[in-house]
C-alpha cells in the first residue's frame, strides 16, 4: 500500500545509518501470514538481543494495542515516541526540520488521487482537506522521505510513472541514476 520500491527501502536504511531486517511478506498477504511472518521476525529479533521496538504511530489505539500484544508475546517492549503529539504541529515541524518526502500512495476513498506524487512540504499540508490528517495517520497518504536531519545524505530519486491500483493512486519513485 506504500508502493515504496524495496531498494529505495535500503537505501533509506544506509543513509540514517540503521540495519534492515527484511521480512519476506507475498504480495497477496493475508492477517494469518502477515501475523506468522513478523512473529518469527520477533523471535529471531528478540534471540538477537532487541529488548524494544519504537513505532512512529500518533494515535490509532486499536493500532498501538496490536503492536503492544504482538511485541509482549516474544517480551520485547513498544516504545511510542510521539504518541499523542499535535498531527498538524508535528506535520509543520518536520517540514521547518528540513525532512523531505515524496507523497507516494493515496487511498481515494480518503483523499483526491491527485496528491499522490507531491512533495510533503507546506503547500501539501496547506491543500489537505481538514478530514484529512496531516500525518496521514489513518493511512490516506504514505510517504517516501528522501532526506533530513536523520540522513547522512539525501537519497537520489527521480519521479516515476503514477497509476491507479484499486482504490490508491501510486506515485513511483525511482533511484536517479
Amino acid at each position: 500500500m506504500h508502493g515504496v520500491r524495496k531498494e529505495l527501502v535500503l537505501m533509506q536504511a544506509r543513509a540514517v545509518g540503521l540495519p534492515l531486517h527484511e521480512v519476506q511478506l507475498p504480495a497477496d498477504c493475508n492477517d494469518a501470514t502477515y501475523d506468522a511472518e513478523m512473529g518469527r521476525a520477533l523471535i529471531r529479533a528478540r534471540a538477537e538481543g532487541i529488548t524494544a521496538v519504537a513505532f512512529g504511530d500518533l494515535f490509532l489505539e486499536d493500532v498501538r494495542r496490536y503492536r503492544e500484544g504482538r511485541l509482549a508475546a516474544v517480551g520485547i517492549d513498544a516504545l511510542f515516541p510521539l504518541w499523542g503529539l499535535n498531527t498538524q504541529a508535528l506535520a509543520r515541524e518536520m517540514v521547518r526540520a528540513g525532512l523531505k518526502a515524496h507523497v507516494t500512495s493515496v487511498d481515494t476513498e480518503q483523499l483526491d488521487g491527485g496528491f499522490a506524487g507531491k512533495t510533503f512540504d507546506d503547500r501539501f499540508l496547506d491543500d489537505l482537506p481538514a478530514c484529512v490528517d496531516a500525518c496521514g495517520e489513518r493511512g490516506e497518504f504514505h510517504t517516501l522521505c528522501y532526506e533530513g536531519p536523520m540522513f547522512a545524505a539525501p537519497l537520489s530519486i527521480r519521479s516515476g510513472e503514477v497509476v491507479q491500483g484499486g482504490r490508491f493512486v501510486y506515485a513511483d519513485v525511482l533511484p536517479a541514476p
